[in-house]
């Protein structure tokens, strides 16, 4: 099993970070690295343990998608669900597809072994809301042998007025939904044709009636104060300028996070933006679109475009180690893995707030007019710097200043060792990765890749293993920019 998922035993012995007293070091919002910021109490009970509506929560719990809705209502240029496929990660993908029964053993036998969990997702391989019969019998089925967990699910919002009661009334208190428009002339680029009251619609008349159905959902949703996640795919010429007033929108109609996501965009995979030659969002365009809707709905940054069957944490994927001829057939829950687990997660939580109020001190030694830096984390969980260099897959991006240090973004790459050795190769994937980037932290580095990285312009720092990302980052940033230290003055 991925070593993703972190064992009690692991975590109780982590270093904790220095005391201090309480802190803002990071912007406030849900989607910001700090946690509850100026969140209402009843928002925060909601959203605390939630991976994918706490940036915060993701640092400590896993999520878990059961791929029970196959049908689907419309068709996007940019998916192509596909089944039994192991090798790729990206929505309406699935190894699986499952009965709500095989859905409700699967999760019992991830909640034994995976005591991160908190969340059970219905995103697919098709739409949660138009396949509602399984959706709603899934969590039927699951409530009464975990009724603590919470439940989401993600649809594409055509069938979605439809079922706002049955929604409340199965306590869904979070719903995603996939909004790439508002201008139904963008929206023929988009979506071919939609199935709606017994027929196919297509061009502008199938765009404009999504549109319709999807503002309808998302202020119904509202109302009955269930929170709402926007998710919008960027496709660069189509639709990137757009979500600026997609943006404007959805905040207008009480959506709770916006979370814009990069196109995947690859001939191989069958979609017709990828056979057409569309193109995906480069990691500086996709962060420079996120930087103009600073100040409109909150922004989640830290999304990892799910397979219709994930699990685990955020950024991992165990799916493969719960195939159901893995899974015992009456497998029998033991809640105490889980318990005790979130008694760790309590205790890690102060140990990082005092680790933020330690990051703010070392900032206030920066020179006001010191630069923002983008900098890279290898890290596998837990807030920390906690990955080889070698081994990692990903690497979480941030950005310093003198007021804070903010949680930017990930960018993907492929684990620079492979059996041992380096890969050349692979330097080459992972450097393209690190573009505009000049300084990445890591638990360890080997002599070779840290020399290349150098010879790239990029400074591998390895002084802070284990350490919190914002506790590190921060005496580096303070170090390096102090209003006494060189770089600071001819900043």
């Amino acid at each position: 099993m991925s070593s993703n998922v972190v064992p009690l035993s692991r975590i109780t012995k982590m270093n904790p970070a220095p005391a201090a007293a309480a802190s803002g070091c990071a912007s406030k919002s849900c989607g910001s690295s700090d946690g509850r910021g100026d969140l209402p109490a009843h928002i925060w009970d909601k959203v605390k343990d939630h991976p994918c509506y706490s940036e915060e929560a993701h640092h400590y719990f896993a999520r878990m998608h059961v791929a029970v809705a196959p049908a689907c209502n419309i068709q996007c240029n940019y998916c192509n669900r596909k089944y039994d496929c192991a090798n790729e990660s990206r929505p309406g993908v699935t190894s699986e597809k499952l009965t709500p029964e095989q859905a409700a053993r699967k999760v019992i036998a991830v909640a034994n072994k995976v005591p991160q969990l908190s969340v059970l997702g219905i995103a697919g391989p098709g739409d949660s809301m138009f396949d509602w019969r399984r959706t709603f019998e899934t969590f039927r089925a699951v409530e009464k042998s975990l009724p603590d967990l919470k439940f989401c699910v993600s649809t594409n919002g055509l069938a979605l007025p439809d079922h706002i009661d049955a929604l409340a009334d199965h306590n869904i208190d979070h719903v995603t939904i996939t909004i790439n428009m508002i201008d139904p002339e963008i929206g023929t680029l988009i979506y071919p044709w939609i199935y709606f009251q017994g027929r196919r619609h297509t061009g502008i008349e199938a765009a404009r009636i999504l549109h319709e159905r999807q503002m309808e959902g998302l202020e119904a949703l509202t109302a009955k104060g269930i929170l709402v996640k926007v998710n919008s795919v960027m496709i660069p010429g189509v639709n990137d300028q757009h979500l600026i007033e997609v943006n404007a929108a959805i905040k207008a109609r009480g959506a709770f996070l916006h979370n814009v996501m990069p196109l995947i965009s690859d001939p191989a995979h069958g979609t017709r933006f990828g056979l057409d030659g569309q193109r995906g969002p480069r990691p500086a365009e996709l962060k420079e679109l996120q930087d103009k809707l600073a100040g409109g709905a909150n922004l989640m940054r830290h999304c990892r475009q799910c397979r219709a069957d994930a699990v685990g944490m955020l950024g991992e994927d165990l799916s493969q180690d719960f195939t159901l001829d893995k899974i015992a057939e009456a497998p029998a829950y033991d809640p105490e893995p889980r318990r005790l687990y979130r008694e760790v997660v309590t205790r890690e939580r102060a140990d990082r707030d005092r680790a933020l109020a330690t990051a703010s001190a070392d900032l206030a030694e920066a020179a006001p007019a010191a630069p923002t830096k983008l900098v890279a984390v290898c890290t596998k969980g837990g807030g920390r710097i906690n990955v080889h260099f070698g081994h990692a897959g990903e690497f979480q991006v941030f950005e310093v200043d003198a007021t804070g240090v903010r949680f930017s973004g990930h960018r993907k790459a492929e684990s620079y060792c492979q059996g041992g050795y380096g890969d050349d190769d692979k330097l080459d994937v992972v450097l393209a990765a690190l573009d505009g980037i000049e300084t990445v932290f890591v638990a360890k580095i080997g002599r070779c890749p840290k020399d290349d990285l150098g010879k790239a312009g990029i400074e591998a720092v390895d002084k802070y293993p284990f350490e919190y990302i914002e506790t590190a980052v921060a005496a580096w940033y303070a170090e390096r920019f102090g209003s006494q230290s060189t770089a600071a003055i001819t900043a």
